[in-house]
């Protein structure tokens, strides 16, 4: 039987000039056509067995028991993706959030928050983002480039082998990054997730803080997952200073590809919502964001929003997020108040990027602590 021929047949420098987002290839970072080709002396069941140990089972080369051991050994020679700088946990063990190291010395987040016997999969889609969100730590940071399919793939598969025997259901695309702004990678890696990892694409999220062509790409796509429009905002002024992109494409034209894309997917739209004390926590902005999410029937979901060291408004406190969750409701808007998790390990995306880098850049040492629950005692506030 014919040995593998591995990287003497598609060598690792030939590969990376191919898919020039990713400079190192890796075991994620192929296609299935490209794995046939890397593997094109073995016998052609051997792609099948790869693949599935990759993707159906979540298992590194060394793992795979059923493959020759110098096939095992070749296939390991191929770097990760993604190494981990740091891994740090919260909320009893529920809440883990990764800084992973890239292989030119960017880093990027993701994090695995478990719920009973299932568990949900926040996901990076870039290094950086360049939407330049005032209250987002990601955002203050600017952009350093888009991730590989592989590079978002393999976040996913880390969470899975860490969340076991606890099944990963759900990914949403809200880590660092701007999805929409990076879209083929993005769609790729959820074509991916769906047919070679199992997950439903009704259990995949995709956010965006208002990127509308992606949108009405996305409008087209065969596969019905989930949108999540990061709003904040709804009147244009404040939306501008908070979400820049609202610029090029103000709330009429947003609700517009938004309309379109309820119309044709029949699929439910959300809207997140960072409350932000004094900025877009008060009563007409509540009646303002129940116009929009009347319109096109969407869930909100509010966000208590964690501090930034670059921005310095507050986020709103728990009386105030609750009167505008009330608002919200008496309005017949369907609200939920998204649980804050991991703040002390800076669970926030960028943020624990931007702590690592500001304080230690080659020593990635992060303190790791149980966020404060919400308090239980129910405060009035005035309302302006």
């Amino acid at each position: 039987m014919p040995g593998p021929t591995l990287l003497s047949s598609t060598p690792a420098a030939a590969f990376a000039e191919a898919h020039s987002v990713c400079a190192v290839p890796g075991l994620y970072e192929l296609s299935r056509e490209e794995l046939e080709d890397l593997l094109a002396a073995e016998p052609g069941y051997r792609v099948k067995q790869v693949w599935e140990g990759l993707y159906g089972r979540a298992q590194a080369p060394s793992e795979m028991t059923e493959l020759p051991g110098a096939l095992r050994h070749s296939l390991s020679e191929l770097p990760p993706a993604l190494e981990v700088v740091s891994r740090k946990s919260a909320d009893a063990g529920t809440t883990v959030k990764w800084l992973f190291g890239l292989h030119d010395g960017r880093m990027i987040e993701t994090v695995l928050m478990r719920y009973g016997s299932r568990a949900t999969v926040c996901v990076s889609t870039q290094a950086g983002c360049a939407m330049a969100c005032s209250f987002c730590a990601t955002g203050q940071m600017g952009f350093g480039r888009h991730l590989s399919v592989g590079e978002i793939v393999e976040q996913v598969v880390v969470a899975r082998r860490d969340a076991a025997p606890d099944r990963v259901s759900n990914v949403v695309f809200m880590g660092m990054g701007e999805p929409l702004a990076n879209y083929d990678r993005v769609w790729d890696s959820v074509v991916r997730m769906h047919a070679d990892m199992g997950l439903s694409a009704r259990h995949l999220t995709i956010s965006t803080v208002g990127m509308v062509p992606g949108i009405r790409r996305l409008t087209q796509e065969r596969l019905p997952v989930n949108l999540a429009v990061s709003l904040h905002a709804a009147n244009d002024n404040l939306r501008d200073s908070l979400v820049p992109i609202n610029r090029r494409y103000p709330l009429a034209v947003l609700v517009e590809a938004c309309e379109e894309y309820v119309a044709t997917t029949k699929r439910r739209l959300s809207f997140e919502w960072a409350l932000i004390d004094g900025v877009n926590d008060r009563r007409k902005d509540a009646v303002e964001l129940s116009r929009i999410a009347e319109r096109l029937r969407a869930h909100v979901n509010l966000i208590p929003l964690n501090p930034t060291p670059g921005y310095q408004v507050r986020g709103s406190s728990l009386s105030r997020v609750r009167e505008f969750r009330r608002a919200l409701e008496t309005l017949g808007v369907n609200v939920t108040l998204r649980s804050t998790r991991g703040a002390d390990i800076d669970a926030a995306c960028g943020q624990l990027s931007a702590s690592v880098t500001a304080a230690e850049p080659r020593n990635f040492r992060v303190a790791a602590t149980r966020p404060a629950k919400e308090a239980s005692t129910s405060l009035k506030t005035s309302w302006s």
